[in-house]
C-alpha cells in the first residue's frame, strides 16, 4: 500500500464522498476505477458479482467483480495499492437473497434475515455473522452494506418482504438482531452499515424501478431499529432509503430531504456517523431528478457518502461526472466547502475506525 496522505485540497476531500462500481474481476481489468482512485480521489468501492445493465439481475449473468476468494483478494488489495487514502471496501453481504460471495464462487452458505429472525436465537446470529464477516475480511473487504433494519411492515413489499431481508415485524426485535450482526461483524474488523432509513419495510413498490410513496403506510415504529442501534453505539453508517413520505417532508425523498437526514437522523436521533445514499442510479432518483440535481441535493441534505453502484446503468466516467459536479456546486457557492469538509472528516472518523487509517 502507498504511504498515507490525508487529503487537503478539494478534489481530495471530494473523492472521499464517493462510493463507485465498477467493471472487472482482474487488476488488467480494472484501468478505469484505477484511474479513478488515481486521479479522482476515489473513496471506497463496491463489488457485484452479476452486471445489472441492460437487464435485471434474474436475466443478466455476465460476470462483474466476483468469481473465487483468491480472485476477489487480489482485485481488492491491487486497487487498495491504487489509493492514497485507504479504500472503504464495500458489498451487500446480508445472506440469503441478497448475497454477492455465493457459494457457486467458492464462499460459505448463508442464510437470510427473515430466516434469522424466525429461529429468534441470538447466538445464532452472530455465530452466521461471524462467518459472513470473516469471510469479508479475508478478502480485504472492509464494509458489509448490512445489517438491514427495516421493519416486516407490509406483506405486499416486494424488495424488503419479497426478498426476506427483515428479521421481524416488531422493530424490538430488529434492533436486537441487527446488533448482534454488527457486533459480530465488528470482532473481526468489519464495518456495518444500517438500511434503510427512515424505513422502507411499509412500501409496497420497489425503489430501484421507480418513485414510491409510503405517506400511507409508513409508522414511527420503523425509526426505532435505528435509533437502538445509535443509542448501543452500533451504527458505524446509515443509508438513506430513497422513499417519499410527505409527512417527513412534503417535496423531496428521503435521500434528498434536510428534514429527513439532517432534522430526523442527525438532530432528533443525534446520529454522528457517516450517512451514505442508496444507489443514487436507482430510478427512484435518476428518472427524477437527474444527476446534476440529484448529487447537490443529496448532499445538502446531509448526505456524506454518494454511492453509483455502476450497475443498473454503466458509466465509466461516473465519477469524474459526480466529483466535478460537487466542484461546481462549491465554486458557485451553493455548497459550502465547509459542507465537504465535514463529510470528508465524518469518512477518515469512520476509516480510522476500521484501522485503515490512524
Amino acid at each position: 500500500m502507498n504511504a498515507v496522505s490525508l487529503p487537503t485540497s478539494l478534489p481530495e476531500k471530494i473523492g472521499q464522498m464517493l462510493l463507485i462500481g465498477f467493471r472487472g474481476c482482474a487488476p488488467a481489468e480494472c484501468e478505469l476505477i484505477g484511474r479513478d482512485i488515481r486521479d479522482h480521489h476515489v473513496g471506497g468501492i463496491i463489488l457485484f458479482d452479476q452486471e445489472m445493465a441492460g437487464g435485471t439481475i434474474d436475466s443478466v449473468s455476465r460476470r462483474r467483480n466476483i468469481e473465487s476468494p483468491a480472485q476477489v483478494r487480489e482485485l481488492v488489495a491491487f486497487l487498495q495499492a491504487q489509493a492514497r487514502v485507504p479504500l472503504l471496501t464495500a458489498i451487500d453481504q446480508e445472506g440469503g437473497r441478497v448475497n454477492r460471495l455465493k457459494p457457486a464462487y467458492g464462499f460459505p452458505e448463508s442464510i437470510s434475515h427473515e430466516e434469522l429472525g424466525r429461529l429468534d436465537d441470538l447466538a445464532e446470529t452472530h455465530r452466521h455473522a461471524a462467518i459472513t464477516a470473516l469471510t469479508l475480511a479475508d478478502l480485504g473487504l472492509n464494509l458489509n452494506l448490512a445489517p438491514v433494519v427495516d421493519l416486516d411492515a407490509h406483506p405486499d413489499n416486494p424488495i424488503i418482504k419479497g426478498k426476506g431481508r427483515s428479521f421481524s415485524a416488531d422493530p424490538e426485535v430488529v434492533a436486537r438482531h441487527g446488533g448482534e450482526f454488527v457486533r459480530a461483524h465488528r470482532e473481526h474488523g468489519v464495518l456495518c452499515c444500517a438500511k434503510h432509513f427512515p424505513g422502507h419495510g411499509s412500501a409496497t413498490g420497489d425503489t430501484h424501478l421507480g418513485l414510491v410513496d409510503v405517506t400511507q403506510t409508513w409508522t414511527e415504529q420503523e425509526l426505532i431499529p435505528f435509533q437502538r442501534l445509535i443509542e448501543a453505539d452500533r451504527c458505524d453508517v446509515v443509508m438513506s432509503a430513497h422513499v417519499f413520505n410527505a409527512r417527513l417532508d412534503p417535496t423531496r425523498p428521503a435521500t434528498l430531504s434536510p428534514a429527513v437526514i439532517t432534522g430526523l437522523l442527525r438532530d432528533q436521533l443525534e446520529f454522528s456517523g457517516v450517512v451514505m445514499s442508496d444507489d443514487l442510479e436507482m430510478k427512484a432518483i435518476s428518472a427524477h431528478y437527474g444527476l446534476e440535481k440529484s448529487v447537490s441535493a443529496a448532499i445538502e441534505a446531509g448526505v456524506d457518502v454518494l454511492c453509483f453502484g455502476n450497475n443498473m446503468s454503466y458509466d465509466p466516467d461516473i465519477a469524474a461526472k459526480v466529483a466535478a459536479i460537487i466542484g461546481r456546486a462549491v465554486e458557485s457557492g451553493r455548497i459550502a466547502e465547509s459542507r465537504i469538509e465535514a463529510s470528508c472528516q465524518r469518512v477518515l472518523a469512520l476509516k480510522r475506525k476500521a484501522g485503515l487509517i490512524k
